[in-house]
Parts: C-alpha cells; structure tokens; sequence
C-alpha cells in the first residue's frame, strides 16, 4: 500500500469535505451544545428505528416528526454562513430550532381536527404553514446549498405571479393562502412524496452505510481494490475505480467518495506517474459514477420507485448493465493512458496480501445479503433492518471489525447526521413538486422542449434525438450542484415531461423507466461538468491540478455517461426490458467493443500511437458499435476488426515503435 505519508490525514478531508460539500460544512460543537446535538441525532435515529421495526406512524405525523428533527439538528449544527463560527450556536438559530419545534409538532398535536376541517386553513395556519415554508428553504440552504433554494424560490414565485407569465407558460395563479395550504396542509407539497421516502426508505439505508462503515469496510473496499488491481498497468487508476465502484454501493455522495477513497488513491496514481489533471480526473468520474452503481445508487433507487412506479428490482436490474458500461469505459481509458505513457503497476510490497484482504470478505456479506432479501421480495424498510442487524452480526467473526457499544451509538449518530441533508432536500423538492403539480409547468416545459425540437428538425428521429439532447442540456444545468436525491426529484419533475411527452406526440414507445434513468444519469454527470463540476473540484484539493482542465478530462473519462442514456431509450433491452440473455449479451459485447474503440480515439492510443486521422477513425468505429442498430453493429463490428489488424501489423512490423511511443509520450 503507498505511504500513510502521501495520503490526506483526517483533517485535510474533512476541511475539503467543508469547501466543496455543503452538507459536511457543520460546527464543531463542545460541551452542553455538543450533547444537544448528540441526544437529538440519536432520538432521530431510534424514532426511526421504531417505527421502522413497529409500523410507521400516519403520513402527516411520520413526515413532519422527521422533518422536525431534521430542521432542528441543521440549525444547530450548520451555520448561516459558510465561514461563520463553527464552535459556537447563533442565538438566533436557537429561535429556529424553537420554530422548527412549534411549526413541526403543530400536525401531531392537531392531526384530528385537520383532517376533518373543510375549506380554506386559519390564519394561525397560515402562519404555521408560512414559518414552515421559510424553515424549509433556510435548512436547504445551509444543508445543502443555493442552486435547489434558487430553484424552489423561482417555483413559488411562478405559483403566486401565474397570470403574469407569458405565453405558454401563463396559468390562473395561486394566492398566497391556497399556495401555503398546498405546501403544508396537503401531501402535494413539502410533506409529499420525496419527503416520505426520506423518512422510510432513505433514513434506513444510510443507517445502513453508517453501521457498515463502523465495521471498517470502506478500508476493506480499498484493501480488497488494490489486492486485485494494484500490480496491473496503470494499478493505482485501477485501484480508484474498483474502490469507488464498491464505496459508491454505500456512499450518497460524490464529493464525499471522491475526498474518502481519493485521499490514498490520488497520490498512488501521481506517484506512479499520472499528471494531476488525469489522477484527479480517474477519481472524481469513478466516485461520480458511484452513484449509478446498484443497489443504491445513492438513495435515488428509492425514490425511483415512487416516481417511476416500478419495483426496487426492475430498478437495480434495469442499472446494472450501464452501470458495467460507465465502469469499463473508465477503465479502458485510464488503461490505454497507462499504455500510451509505460506507466506499470505497484510494487509488489504494497500490495496487501491476498490472504489477509480475504480473511475479511466477511465485510461484504450485508450487501449480498440485503440484494437478495429485495430479490426475494421482502419490504424496503424490512430489508434495511435485516442489513443492519446483519451487519453487526458479521462484525462480531473478527475482533477489528467488531460493533462495540460504542461504535453503535456512533453508528446511530453518523447515519441521522448524514440524512439531514437528504431530510432538508426532499422536502425542498416537494415545493417544486407541488408547483409543477398545481400548475402543470412540467407539460409545459416538456412540450416547449418537443415543439422547440419538432421546429429544428426534419424527421421524427431527429426529432427525438433533438428532444433527448434538450432533455441532456436540462439535467445537466439542474443538476449541477445538488445532492443525488435532491437531483434525481428536479429532473424527474422538470426535464423528464419533454421525454414522456414524445410518446404521445411522436407515438414511439420509450419506457417510463428509460425516461428515469435518462435524467438521472445527466443529473448525476453534473458532478464532473465543467464549469460547475464540484467532484473534479474536490478531487484538484488533493491532486493539486487545475480545477477545469481536472473536469474536462474527468468528463471525457466518463465519455460513457453521455453515450449510454441515449443507447438505453433507443434500446431499451439495455435496461434488461423485454429481452433475453442472447440479445443482452451482444448489447453488452459491442458495447464494450464501441467502448474500447471511443477510448482509443480519445487517448490517441490503441496498440500503437494515433494520429488525428486515426483518433477519428476510432470514435467512428465506436460509435457505430454503439449505437443500438443491426446494420450499424456489422459495420462496426468489421471496422473494429480492420483497425485492430492493422494496428497489430504496424506494431509487428515495427517492434520498436510501442517502446519509442511510450518513451516519447512520458517524456511529454
């Protein structure tokens, strides 16, 4: 393993984690603030342990309880401005929490009498509803930052202004009294569906995460990576891939993964010989694609279910297949940039032996474990539970992984903490939701897209693609900031209409899933777009490149991302949706095969060095491979053939040309 030296020590991350992850810029509490927060983070978490265990409590009380304690703990812990003074609590986020309390307990307290009342809310309900809306966008903003508040602030004014607006876009508007009802008193608004998923699902998975992380598994995830990339070309890229693929199955968080796993790999990677910008890139697209990698992709399955109206397993099989792709595509690249500049793998005395790194396999056995409960149909909330106590179990078969009382507790504290930000978001997202819903912006939007899209192009198909590139452009810009969840609801909410509108005018047949996935992926590849790519960002910290170079080629890493959305909505057999193990297993085959063709073109190296004309060639023959067509598969499929043949005949023609190649490009 490289040095402990290289690596970032804990207060190096966590002081990255603060400049590019809002939701790790929290005060350093001591003394009685310190145990508040503590006793408030651990109710949180045996609330929800009990009503996970013993039945969730009605809708409206489950909501705002979680909402409560996630308002109330953000106050105390998250200061109102990014340098303010993180050891000690404002007096006036003490009247917060106090509001958050009041606002918050006002349904349980009055749950009969609310939902029998007929017509229009009190004013004291006004108010209540009006303090709640404020709470809300002042939690998200110190939680989770200013693009989702921005966005949920433009939403409410366009509620309240809609005869104002023009054209298309004009409606009949809401006062001020139905808008607040809408938001609070209803479950159309912030007490709404991602809202709930957060208290159920969500809250139960990082729970999850935090008692995995308690048994030392992330160090294992990065043990096992480099026991079986690490001597390979390029190893420590290897390494970093591996690693964040298996971090991103129990991390929310692409900027948390890249800071964590890129920590140790970074410098491996710069040591060995990547240049700054290449070995920041290597881990801020892996720990990006994290997020797609099944089972939880980042919590967003499971808000995915409620969205799409799908099962959890359609949703974790429909991913698995891109997910391989995105991986393998970074994988060929960073492999191809090891062979074009001779760069080998780690020494033989880091790498940690086989025989150790598997005596702890044991680690992995939650995550086999909660796959195959939701295979075998069991509930979401019974599934996480069964994670949890599995977890502690096979923390016991070794004394270093063991779940202490201690590291329980802990266990508790850092999962309610983690879903602060999660709790504050979805319920942000549920005011855009409840605008779009009240005034049907979301077939709006989605029909100017199609119309703008129908004006530009000359056929149906260009059409579609055209829609599909606006849809692209969309998520990319919703996305770009936000946290996973908050990210998948904005641009399901207001980019995935133009793909659901295609169906009813152009009469195609894209699945309701292939639509989800489409804005989720170009949601989630906002984290590596320059300019606001704050996964490259925080990968530049430790690697100390440039931030936009370390993002373009971080982009072009995930060259894959861009590419497979627009496969899986013109195959939707990618998705495994209606098809069968042979015609899957040439998707995935020539897909690779594009793959490897795409990466060539783009690192300018196959078996030998490419000049412009081949680099071109390659991205060519790539994208015919991919792209989901019989006749396209045959002509890329002989190309693909061609150019490998001729490769390897220059290459033995000249046996000195690979090691001039190589020689030349590390010199560069």
């Amino acid at each position: 393993m490289s040095d402990s030296k290289d690596q970032l020590s804990q207060q190096q991350q966590e002081e990255l984690l603060q400049k590019y992850d809002t939701e790790s810029n929290t005060r350093k509490l001591v003394g009685v603030a310190a145990a508040i927060v503590f006793i408030g983070l651990l109710a949180f978490s045996l609330f929800q342990l009990y009503t996970g265990a013993f039945g969730q409590k009605t809708a409206y009380i489950q909501r705002t309880v979680h909402l409560g304690f996630a308002l109330s703990l953000i106050f105390l812990l998250f200061p109102a401005r990014k340098k303010g003074n993180k050891k000690k609590i404002a007096w006036y986020d003490y009247i917060l929490v106090l509001l958050s309390i009041i606002v918050c307990s006002y349904w349980p307290f009055f749950y009969d009498s609310l939902v029998q009342q007929i017509g229009s809310i009190t004013q004291v309900q006004t108010i209540i509803g009006g303090l709640a809306i404020v709470l809300v966008l002042e939690a998200t903003r110190r939680a989770v930052g200013l693009p989702i508040t921005i966005i949920a602030i433009v939403f409410l004014i366009y509620a309240l202004f809609g005869p104002q607006m023009p054209g298309m876009f004009a409606h009949r508007g809401l006062s001020l009294q139905q808008l607040i009802e809408t938001m609070f008193f209803t479950t159309e608004g912030i007490l709404g569906t991602p809202l709930q998923v957060s208290s159920t699902y969500i809250f139960l998975f990082l729970l999850f995460g935090a008692f995995l992380v308690q048994t030392g598994v992330g160090n294992y995830f990065n043990d096992l990576a480099i026991s079986l990339a690490g001597r390979r070309t390029g190893g420590p890229a290897k390494v970093a891939i591996f690693s964040s693929a298996l971090n991103g199955t129990i991390s929310g968080s692409s900027v948390a993964n890249t800071v964590t796993t890129g920590s140790y790999t970074i410098p491996m990677m710069k040591k060995l010989g990547y240049r700054p910008n290449f070995a920041g890139a290597v881990e801020a697209a892996s720990s990006t694609g994290g997020q797609i990698m099944p089972p939880i992709m980042g919590a967003a399955a499971f808000l995915m279910i409620e969205f799409a109206g799908v099962g959890y397993w359609e949703i974790a099989k429909a991913a698995t297949i891109p997910a391989i792709l995105f991986f393998s595509g970074i994988w060929i690249m960073t492999h191809l940039e090891a062979k074009r500049t001779g760069l080998h793998g780690l020494p033989k005395e880091q790498i940690p032996p086989k025989k150790e790194v598997f005596k702890k396999v044991h680690l992995l056995l939650p995550i086999v474990a909660i796959v195959w409960l939701l295979f075998e149909g069991f509930s979401i909330e019974r599934t996480a539970l069964y994670g949890i106590g599995i977890t502690i179990l096979v923390s016991l078969f070794r004394k270093d992984t063991r779940i202490t009382p201690a590291r329980f507790v802990t266990a508790l504290t850092s999962g309610a903490r983690t879903a602060l930000g999660v709790a504050s978001a979805t319920a942000c997202a549920g005011i855009i939701v409840g605008v779009v819903t009240k005034t049907g912006l979301g077939l709006k939007l989605g029909n100017s897209l199609v119309s703008m899209a129908g004006s530009l192009a000359s056929s149906a198909d260009m059409q579609l693609l055209l829609t599909l590139l606006f849809t692209m452009i969309t998520s990319i810009i919703l996305g770009m900031g936000s946290p996973t969840t908050a990210n998948y609801i904005i641009t399901s909410t207001i980019a995935l209409p133009a793909i659901l509108a295609l169906n009813d005018q152009l009469e195609v047949a894209i699945p309701v899933l292939a639509g989800h996935m489409f804005v989720f992926y170009f949601g989630i590849v906002a984290d590596i777009t320059p300019p606001v790519a704050l996964a490259a960002f925080a990968a530049t910290g430790i690697s100390g490149g440039e931030p936009i170079r370390t993002g373009v080629n971080a982009a072009k890493l995930a060259i894959a991302a861009f590419i497979i959305p627009y496969m899986f909505v013109l195959q939707p057999q990618l998705l495994m949706i209606d098809t069968n193990l042979l015609e899957i297993s040439w998707i995935l085959i020539t897909a690779i095969a594009g793959m490897i063709a795409i990466g060539a073109g783009l690192i300018g190296f196959w078996y030998l060095k490419l000049n412009w004309v081949g680099r071109i060639l390659s991205v060519a023959i790539g994208l015919l491979l991919i792209y989901p067509e019989g006749n396209s598969d045959l002509y890329g499929v002989g190309s693909f053939v061609v150019m490998i043949a001729v490769q390897l005949f220059i290459n033995r023609s000249n046996p000195g040309n690979k090691g001039e190649v190589q020689k030349s490009a590390s010199g560069q």
